[in-house]
């Protein structure tokens, strides 16, 4: 069974499937993480996140950290021979349990051949959120590079089904992007793939700062999806929030209840979950474990999907700008850089040099995200009003803590339990 099968069965069956972030250097740390996952209550697919080095295909320190010992951030997939990595999976990777990739790399060729030499079909990023916010990379190379990974991962035999890839465009930046521009970024990425010949796919998108809006970012994701990818089979993967997490335990679990609520209410299938570590370090297994099982114990809790107008503000925004996108060249990695050239697609407070960096978002009383400059954006006839104050230094920390500080103060408000369980 493939990924994308894996996924669409655990759907139909009525669960939400739910994934960590995780990724350990030593195969048998790795293993054992895999294991945990697997075994929790919950339906969860694994993951291996690559490390930082990699990421930049620095394999020589890769190689000297361990040669001597040195922590990594993540599993190092390209220095650990395949047959290494295919046993770390054995026995625990299969039509029961797939596992994905994770990497974050916008030149991530060596990344996919020793994937596919692992056995491995499932990955993610794309050529303009895997540069961007993470890379001096220029994007007009990135794109090529993900458009030869595209080639590498339909070219190689799978045996467990079609090659599954599964955009981060979503995500941009984890917080303050208007769900518009998340929404066009992650349906252009899918097109990209789609366009290279794709057909497995998964769209990602990052839960922001208001569940309404987030709701309709959702709804604009799947109609968009449903126009531009008429032959592909898609889901929507829902990112836990990705910014300034709270720092108490209740409003961490909190915030992942809330992304497990849009999933369901959105008809989302799988959820990539935060743990009650974020704001502090890299979490356990243990906490992975914790956080998986809530999410999916949420999940279970709601019932009822909501229903929302398809002709939303959002899905104007989104459909404006991926039109801009598409009519800007006619070859879609062309587009794209094109596009960001002329700040036809610019993320707000983006300092990659190829991002034009003059969009600027803000947060209303209600905690929702609009746009208070729009630069170049093809949205001057779209958005309904603007911000009209300039933002500064103070109100852009304020809106990076919104989320972070509302969540905390209502655990915080909550009565105090002493040992045994007395308030």
């Amino acid at each position: 069974m493939s990924f994308e099968e894996f996924v669409a069965r655990r759907h139909a069956a009525g669960e939400l499937v739910v994934q960590p972030r995780m990724g350990f250097a030593d195969p048998a740390v790795m293993r054992a993480g895999l294991a945990a996952t697997k075994g929790a209550a919950a339906a969860t697919v694994g993951t291996v996140t690559l490390d930082s080095y990699t990421r930049v295909c620095d394999t020589a320190s890769v190689a000297h950290a361990l040669r001597n010992g040195i922590a990594l951030n993540g599993y190092p997939i390209v220095n650990h021979p395949p047959e290494v990595t295919r046993g770390m999976l054995d026995g625990l990777e299969g039509p029961d349990f797939p596992v994905q990739v994770r990497h974050g790399s916008a030149r991530p060729a060596d990344i996919f051949r020793a994937m596919i030499a692992a056995g491995l079909h499932a990955t993610e990023g794309g050529p303009v959120s895997y540069c961007l916010p993470y890379s001096r990379t220029p994007l007009d190379e990135s794109v090529r590079n993900w458009a030869h990974c595209c080639d590498l991962l339909l070219d190689a035999e799978h045996p467990a089904g079609r090659p599954h890839l599964e955009t981060f465009g979503g995500c941009m930046m984890g917080q303050l992007c208007p769900p518009s521009e998340l929404v066009a970024l992650s349906v252009l990425e899918a097109l990209f793939f789609y366009r290279k010949g794709v057909r497995s796919i998964s769209v990602s998108y990052a839960q922001q700062t208001n569940m309404t809006q987030d709701q309709e970012a959702v709804s604009a994701l799947r109609r968009l999806c449903a126009e531009l990818l008429p032959e592909a089979t898609w889901h929507v993967v829902i990112y836990a929030y990705m910014g300034l997490f709270p720092r108490t335990s209740d409003g961490a679990r909190g915030l992942l209840g809330t992304a497990a609520e849009l999933a369901v209410t959105t008809g989302s299938e799988r959820l990539i979950v935060k743990t009650t570590a974020e704001a502090h370090r890299i979490p356990t297994v243990a906490e992975n474990v914790a956080a998986l099982e809530h999410a999916g114990a949420v999940a279970r809790s709601v019932t009822e999907r909501v229903v929302v107008d398809a002709d939303n503000q959002v899905y104007r925004e989104a459909y404006a700008l991926v039109d801009a996108v598409l009519n800007s060249h006619a070859d879609l990695g062309r587009a794209i850089v094109v596009a960001f050239k002329r700040g036809l697609l610019d993320v707000p407070y983006c300092l990659h040099p190829d991002n034009a960096g003059q969009a600027r978002s803000y947060l209303d009383p209600a905690g929702r995200l609009g746009w208070s400059e729009l630069g170049s954006l093809p949205l001057h006839r779209v958005v309904e009003s603007r911000h009209a104050d300039r933002i500064t230094s103070s109100t852009l920390m304020s809106a990076l803590s919104h989320v972070q500080n509302a969540y905390d103060a209502e655990a915080l408000e909550q009565p105090m339990r002493a040992i045994g369980g007395e308030s």
